[in-house]
């Protein structure tokens, strides 16, 4: 299989996941020791070391993130692009609530195979999208019940 198809697969397992709060689905797609480095270090960023803290992370993100929001809507931007082992694309998650803005998040994800399964994934945001974030979050977070870490 091809890592675009594998991509694919994992994306879908992975909106299925959020959609039941069953993180079996994309359980299959990681490696024991795989690696995420989530990117942003205001709340919900980090490095995370194996599966079972990525898939616990995942849950813990959507819970205190996405899930304050009343809907999520994913969408990719460019790509995704096959290099390798490597599948990469520039996608954005547009979240909306009653009494705040809109909020959009743009960001990078490098996702790393080993084999058919994610030994390393990576989601990079722009200084410029780390600083909207803050703003935003500085701003509407309470409501939200939301807060900046550190």
């Amino acid at each position: 299989m091809s890592k675009l198809a594998r991509f694919g697969a994992y994306a879908a397992a992975f909106e299925k996941s959020y959609q039941s709060d069953d993180w079996s689905w994309v359980e299959p797609f990681f490696t024991e020791n795989a690696v995420y480095d989530a990117g942003v270090d205001l709340f919900m960023g980090g490095h995370f070391e194996g599966r079972a803290a990525i898939l616990a992370y995942f849950k813990a993100v959507l819970d205190g993130f996405d899930r304050r929001f009343e809907s999520r809507e994913i969408a990719l931007l460019d790509g995704p692009f096959e290099e390798e082992q490597t599948v990469r694309f520039r996608g954005s998650a547009s979240y909306r609530a009653e009494g705040v803005p809109d909020l959009v998040l743009v960001l990078e994800e490098i996702i790393t195979f080993e084999g058919d399964r994610i030994i390393h994934l990576e989601d990079r945001y722009d200084d410029d999208m780390i600083g909207a974030l803050r703003a935003y979050l500085e701003e509407h977070g309470e409501a939200l019940e939301l807060a900046i870490a550190g």
